[in-house]
């Protein structure tokens, strides 16, 4: 298991040069780079930030933007202006080297106007289609369990049906969607083939809240069992939500102490 953290450059509070160096400092095996906001794609320097990986002999995962891009929605045009987007990601994301890109299949059509029977094929037909664009640039698409939304965990096996795409488990979605360690574990272990990517999500109850990891009550040892006894080869990324590097340090050595 390779261990990484999505920064939170997309704020501007962090840059992406200091998050490198936090990379490099603390031991993580790559950066997931959130491309929105500051590092939305069209806004920050590809070639430096390249170097700077390799300076520091660093991988590189990216996050998709997604709060605007819709890929339910019925309105065929705003979806397909919605890949245009995600395709133009995803090909800087291989020109910089990017192994893998996290996705949101994600929709604000919701009812009463838009009812999930409509609203599901849709999203399964665009992460097929972005997929399989992936597929062509040598980038494992990985689409992330959100929680209380469109396609929730509960709602992942019609994306493992109609799509080729991996995982991205995040667990503290998969506790809000009601999930207990047990559940998450027994999730993990019956899809052991497609969960690729993880985000160690931490919190303190059935609430989206990130925290660094160690600092809620989640068992992750309990919920990274079947991982382990698999040997497991996927990347793991702490998801916190945070500015203070403390924490992203603590996070690293709390992980570490669990996979040893």
């Amino acid at each position: 298991m390779r261990v990484g953290f999505v920064t939170q450059t997309h704020t501007g509070d962090v840059g992406y040069a200091e998050a490198v160096a936090q990379a490099a400092a603390f031991g993580f095996e790559y950066v997931e780079l959130y491309m929105d906001g500051a590092t939305e794609r069209t806004r920050f320097d590809h070639d430096r930030f390249v170097s700077l990986l390799d300076d520091r002999g660093l991988d590189l995962l990216v996050h998709l933007p997604f709060l605007d891009l819709d890929l339910g929605t019925p309105r065929e045009a705003v979806r397909r202006g919605a890949l245009d987007e995600l395709r133009a990601c995803v090909r800087d994301a291989a020109e910089m080297g990017a192994e893998k890109a996290v996705l949101h299949p994600y929709s604000n059509a919701t009812p009463p106007e838009y009812r999930p029977a409509e609203v599901h094929p849709i999203i399964v037909d665009s992460v097929a289609e972005l997929d399989g664009f992936a597929r062509d640039l040598d980038v494992e698409l990985c689409a992330e369990n959100l929680p209380g939304v469109q396609l929730s965990i509960h709602d992942f096996d019609r994306l493992f049906d109609g799509t080729e795409a991996s995982m991205t488990l995040d667990t503290g979605h998969a506790r809000v969607d009601g999930l207990d360690e047990s559940e998450i574990a027994a999730f993990l272990d019956s899809h052991l083939d497609r969960v690729s990517h993880l985000h160690l999500n931490e919190t303190r109850g059935p609430r989206d809240e990130h925290l660094p990891f160690g600092s809620g009550t989640l068992d992750f040892e309990a919920v990274l069992a079947p991982l382990l006894d698999a040997d497991w080869d996927g990347t793991a990324s702490i998801e916190a939500y945070t500015f203070d590097a403390d924490y992203l340090e603590l996070s690293k050595r709390k992980l570490d102490a669990l996979l040893a």
